[in-house]
């Protein structure tokens, strides 16, 4: 199955960004192409890659399936959905096994 590439700002399901900065060399309709470890603009809720086999500079590539993170900085005192700020959009013409 396809799944949408995540990219730099496209929203996590609790309302943040994604924030990438590391990776600089590859984009999908002209935003960056999130890879693993990428943060949000919540701080921290590095993305974990859902099972891609693609890589970007050495790290494996997300895409909206949706891959999981580990918690933001809002996790405590606001809980879910920070304590896994998922991803909650992708590109809707580049896909991504």
């Amino acid at each position: 199955m396809a799944y949408k590439a995540h990219r730099h700002g496209d929203l996590r399901i609790c309302g943040a960004s994604t924030t990438v900065e590391n990776q600089s060399t590859v984009f999908v309709n002209n935003k960056l192409w999130a890879v693993k470890d990428t943060t949000n603009s919540h701080g921290n809720g590095q993305l974990i890659p859902s099972g891609s086999t693609i890589f970007v500079e050495g790290k494996l590539v997300i895409v909206h399936s949706p891959d999981n993170s580990q918690q933001d900085d809002r996790c405590p005192p606001d809980g879910e959905p920070h304590c896994n700020p998922q991803t909650a959009e992708g590109s809707d013409d580049v896909l991504a096994y």
